[in-house]
């Protein structure tokens, strides 16, 4: 399981977030694609989502308008 803080990259124009690999390197997960499922840490409570951009080209997660997603804690199996 992947687990980090939810950040936007530039270079991608894509969000993404690092994680710790099993033997405790920090890594990247690449950017997170249109469609991707994962899940965000609200309140203590796992909420499965996925990530989608609307027709302003702003990036927002299915089931949670208007959410802040820089610095959510994510997770994807």
């Amino acid at each position: 399981m992947k687990q980090g803080k939810l950040y936007f990259d530039g270079t991608t124009d894509r969000f993404n977030f690092s994680y710790k690999d099993a033997g405790g390197d920090q890594r990247n997960d690449g950017g997170i694609h249109c469609g991707e499922c994962f899940e965000v840490c609200l309140n203590g409570v796992w909420v499965p989502t996925r990530m989608e951009m609307d027709i302003s080209r702003q990036w927002y997660l299915v089931g949670l308008p208007g959410l802040e997603l820089e610095g959510l804690e994510v997770r994807q199996r």
